[in-house]
Order: structure tokens, then C-alpha cells, then sequence
């Protein structure tokens, strides 16, 4: 066959569709990875390719999809892609390009996974592959060095880079389309991007439109509409003309590579060719778009936060148990009389059930005229449901957020509640960051932890720099409570480009702080300071938490930018008090 690059530049290139729906279609299979069959049942394989082909196909996906050394023992992993490699080239003959199909390899830490990408790469160039296509990616983490990878072993490779993005613009991982796809084409060792899976076909027009006008060479594999599920099986209910005349559309803003993902069948394949030739109606590019919001008022918090002259205050008041909330705005009132810039609203602290940080935010702003900087967390909402949240809170008028991992669900509960994390405080900063810059008619100030107390504060350290290249404004640290924790807080200070609050908890009894040391994680009470309270009452206790509240901001005070309080056991007027003695000290 012709070199692949001539061909395309000579008409389009035309993709099968979706194998792991239409072989659970064809085998009535819900139960195995598809990938399996390669082993298992590769008639049915070859099959479903020759289906594909005689439908039009002229480039065909390997049936390796999932197939990595993360999902698969080793030795198996090399045999599916192996076989899989094997039934696809026996298919094609020499008729169709064959694909090395590499869908996202993931992990639940943090380690590099370009050697996982790298192994699975080398197990195709040892079966001859020339063509491969990452497919359904969230992002471009790896993609760039693997590209480089193959390109050393392979010159001629050709490497097609599909991102799946939802219909607003946005990955999985927070990453924007556009973005994406800029970064891809600017890569000399990739030869094409492009879009599959999530979208339906015509959300995929919307965001090819995005993009336009094309860099380069560009790919759209959109589902066959959106699923529904019937007896525990997934359906895509999908028309084969509608599809078909939709990928036409992509095919004149610019997409040169066509073909299908998730439902698409050989009925959707062979039905592209034909809605091509037809004339398709004027596309129009969408130009600038303006989008006109609310009106907002400037910030205050977040302008005394810059004031050099200024250290505003942060008060952290844990929202309510119950649906009761008059003890909480009770509260919240005291504290903005006595000074306190914004209320800081936890989400479900040590991952116990609290009225939502975000309403409780917005019920003060509305109804009280307070500013609120609610937590948000990773935990328990996925890319949907923040991005919602989020636009809720723009329309409210809240200008702040604090972005963090979130507390893991106690143990005694895991049965009943599960953790839910789709994403990371690095990866979600990065979301909003992007959202601000795309989305929202007025951006977030956007607020990161700093752990002070950690043994290995140049880790911790080395994160909170990723934070600020993903966009986080500002930081809110632990308590301060040790000497270790104030050098860091000085290191903190000649490394970090952001605002810094420094944390302060005022501690109320001896029996308070062996609690925190032994229950708290992140948090770190100096032993000197236990022995303060020993034989303390109530009241000598508060008197203690007042002066070394003060003794810490002072100390603190050439470091930060501002105080970030949290209020305990809901003494609101003990906090009071501490800020105004803090005030002193500008005085």
C-alpha cells in the first residue's frame, strides 16, 4: 500500500468503528474485556475487523484497547497484543493500514508511566507495526516523550493522538480541547490529533469548531450517539445516516481521518462514504465569543490580600451538622464584626456529613453580606459535578475557592460510603484555572493548602510550586504550632510566588492537644505548649489560646500575607478575641 501520508493528503482516511461495543453486540458479552478474545475467540475478532473492512474501512484498530501491564499479568499482556496484532494484519491483508491500538494507561498513584506506555509501544514495533494510534486519552502526559520514543525506533512511524472531551471543551483531567490539540500539532514527531468517544457526533461538530482553523492533520471518532442501558447492557441507539451526515460536517471544517468509537457499527461505517459525496450545507466558524455575566464587585479579601500594607483575616467556621444553621450565621456575624475578611467553610472536614461548603457559602454572601471562601474537595464529585458546583458559585457572586485532595472516608464507614476521587487538588487547580480563562465570565481566585508540619516538608513544598503552576493563587497553610513548622513557613515564603495566610488554631486545653497530635493528620502541637495546659480550666485555658495565638502571629508575621484562623469547638468569640489583640500588632 501507498505511504499513509499520501494517501491522506490525497482523500480521506476512513476508520473502523467501535470493537469492544460490537462485539459485546455480536457475542451478547458484558462480563471479559473484549481484549481477552484475542486469545479466546480470535475468529470472532477477525470477523468483526472483515466486517469493518467490507464496510468501507480502509484503516482498522488492533483489539488491544485496554491491554497494559497495569490491566494484564505480564506474560498475557504481551500475548493479547501480540495475537491482537496478528488478527488484525491477517484481516487487512494488504488492503488497510492496521493501527497499534493504545487506549490510557492509568495508576491510582503518582508514578511515571512512560515506561508502561514505552513497553507496550515495543511489543508493537517487534510485530512490524508502522501506524499507532493513542486513543480516548485525557491528556498529553507521556504522549510526547513515547511519541519521541517510537519516532527514534521508527522514523517513518506514523502516530495519531485522539483525545476523548466532553461536550464543554473539557478532558477528564481538566485539560481544554484547544489547548490539547495546539500542544499535539506543535510536536514534530506526531502526525496527527484529533477527537474520540464521550461526544456524540454532533457535540463533536461543536468542538471541532473550537479548534478551527485545523493545524494540522485532524481526527474525529465520535460515538454513536449517547448510551442507555437496558437488562445491565449498554445500547447505542444511534441512526447510521444521522451519524453518517454528521461526520460529513466534521469532514468539511477540516477532519481528514473519520471513522467511529463506542456503538458504532459497520452499518455507521459503510454509511460515511456516501454522506461525504452528497453536498453538505455552508459551515460556519464561530468567530469570538463574548460571553456577558453577572456584574461583580472587586474583591475585597482578595485586594487586602495583596495589600502589602494589609494582612486580612481567614476565619475557618465548620458548617453545621444539622439543617439547623442560626448558631453558624450567628457566628459568621461575630466574627465579620470583629473583623474577619472572609469565613472559610470546610467540606465535610475528616470526611464526616456537614451541610455543603459551597451553599453555606453562598447563603452567607446573599443573605448576610459575607464573603465566603468555601473548601472544595476531590473527593466524592466527579468532572460533571464540580463543574457544575462551580458555576453555581460564579453566579452567586463567590469569587473564592479553596481547592483541596480531601479527607479519606473513615474506615467504619467504607461499607455503606465509598470515596469517590476522579482527580487530584493539582489536577483540579488546573480545571479551574482553565475554566477561568475559558468558561466563566469572572474567575476564581483560587486558594491551595500548605502542610507545614509534614517530616519531609521539600516534598510537600515541591507540590505546592505544581499547584502554582496550575494555577493556585494563594495558599492557606497548617497551623503553626512548632518551630520546625515556622521554618518552613520561611521557606514557604522564599520559594513561593502566591500569597501565603498562615495558619493559626488556637488550642483550648491539654486534653485538646494530645488529641490533635494523636488524631489530626497534617496537624503538629510543640510538647512545650502541651505542658502550658497541664491543670488548666476553662478559662485559663482561653487566656493561654489567646496569647499564644498572638506569639505565633507575630512570629509569622514577616512570612505571610495574611492570618488564616480556625475556629474551634465553635468559640467564635475566643477567635474574636484573638484577632483583635493580632490587630495590636500593626498598630
Amino acid at each position: 500500500m501507498k505511504d499513509i501520508r499520501t494517501y491522506i493528503q490525497e482523500q480521506p482516511l476512513l476508520f473502523d468503528g467501535g470493537m469492544g461495543t460490537y462485539y459485546a453486540a455480536r457475542t451478547r458479552s458484558t462480563h471479559r474485556a473484549c481484549e481477552w478474545a484475542n486469545l479466546t475467540d480470535p475468529q470472532e475478532v477477525e470477523a468483526i475487523h472483515r466486517a469493518y473492512l467490507d464496510a468501507g474501512s480502509i484503516a482498522i484498530k488492533t483489539n488491544t484497547f485496554a491491554v497494559n501491564r497495569l490491566t494484564f499479568p505480564t506474560q498475557r499482556c504481551v500475548e493479547v497484543l501480540e495475537a491482537g496484532y496478528d488478527i488484525a494484519c491477517k484481516a487487512a491483508g494488504d488492503k488497510a493500514y492496521v493501527f497499534a491500538d493504545i487506549g490510557p494507561i492509568e495508576a491510582l498513584d503518582d508514578r511515571d508511566l512512560t515506561q508502561e506506555y514505552r513497553f507496550v509501544a515495543d511489543c508493537f514495533l517487534k510485530k512490524g507495526a508502522r501506524h499507532f494510534l493513542f486513543e480516548t486519552q485525557s491528556s498529553d502526559q507521556y504522549l510526547h516523550e513515547v511519541a519521541a520514543y517510537i519516532k527514534s525506533r521508527l522514523p517513518d512511524a506514523f502516530i495519531l493522538i485522539s483525545y476523548a472531551v466532553q461536550p464543554d471543551g473539557f478532558t477528564r483531567a481538566g485539560e481544554l480541547a484547544e489547548e490539547l490539540c495546539r500542544r499535539t500539532w506543535e510536536d514534530e514527531n506526531i502526525d496527527a490529533a484529533g477527537f474520540n468517544c464521550v461526544t456524540g457526533a454532533r457535540h463533536m461538530v461543536e468542538l471541532m469548531k473550537r479548534v478551527t482553523p485545523v493545524e494540522g492533520l485532524f481526527s474525529v471518532m465520535p460515538n454513536a450517539g449517547y448510551p442507555t442501558v437496558r437488562d445491565n447492557r449498554t445500547f447505542y441507539d444511534g441512526s447510521p445516516a444521522y451519524f453518517a451526515q454528521q461526520v460529513a460536517t466534521l469532514h468539511a471544517l477540516g477532519a481528514q481521518i473519520l471513522g467511529g468509537c463506542c456503538g458504532t457499527t459497520p452499518a455507521h461505517i459503510a454509511a460515511i462514504p456516501g454522506a461525504i459525496a452528497a453536498p453538505v450545507a455552508h459551515v460556519s466558524y464561530p468567530g469570538a465569543v463574548v460571553t456577558e455575566g453577572p456584574d461583580f464587585e472587586v474583591d475585597p479579601f482578595w485586594e487586602a490580600l495583596c495589600d502589602p500594607q494589609k494582612r486580612p483575616f481567614a476565619v475557618e467556621l465548620d458548617p453545621p451538622e444539622a439543617a439547623d444553621t442560626k448558631k453558624f450565621t450567628q457566628g459568621a456575624r461575630e466574627l465579620q464584626a470583629h473583623g474577619a475578611d472572609i469565613i472559610t467553610i470546610a467540606d465535610c472536614p475528616v470526611a464526616r456529613t456537614r451541610m455543603d461548603s459551597s451553599l453555606m457559602a453562598c447563603k452567607l454572601k446573599r443573605e448576610l453580606g459575607i464573603n465566603a471562601l468555601p473548601h472544595m474537595t476531590c473527593r466524592d464529585r466527579n468532572l460533571n459535578a464540580t463543574q457544575a458546583l462551580l458555576l453555581g458559585l460564579c453566579a452567586e457572586g463567590i469569587g473564592n475557592v479553596l481547592i483541596v485532595t480531601g479527607d479519606p472516608i473513615p474506615s467504619a464507614s467504607r461499607d455503606e460510603v465509598k470515596s469517590v476521587y476522579n482527580f487530584n487538588s493539582r489536577k483540579l487547580i488546573q480545571y479551574i484555572d482553565r475554566l477561568n480563562t475559558a468558561v466563566l465570565p469572572h474567575p476564581f481566585h483560587i486558594f491551595a493548602a500548605l502542610n507545614l508540619n509534614v517530616r519531609n516538608f521539600s516534598v510537600q513544598l515541591g507540590l505546592a510550586e505544581k499547584k502554582e503552576a496550575n494555577g493556585a493563587d494563594a495558599f492557606l497553610t497548617q497551623p503553626v504550632l512548632t518551630e520546625q513548622a515556622l521554618e518552613n513557613l520561611k521557606q514557604a515564603r522564599e520559594t513561593l510566588k502566591g500569597r501565603i495566610l498562615g495558619g493559626i488554631m488556637p488550642i483550648v486545653s491539654q486534653r485538646n492537644a494530645l488529641f490533635i497530635n494523636s488524631e489530626i493528620s497534617g496537624i503538629t502541637v510543640d510538647e512545650k505548649i502541651i505542658e502550658l495546659y497541664e491543670g488548666a480550666d476553662r478559662e485559663k485555658g482561653e487566656e493561654l489560646a489567646v496569647a499564644i495565638s498572638v506569639e505565633v502571629a507575630r512570629r509569622m508575621r514577616p512570612y505571610v500575607d495574611g492570618y488564616y484562623i480556625i475556629t474551634p469547638f465553635g468559640r467564635t468569640a475566643l477567635v474574636s478575641r484573638i484577632m483583635d489583640e493580632i490587630r495590636k500588632l500593626d498598630e
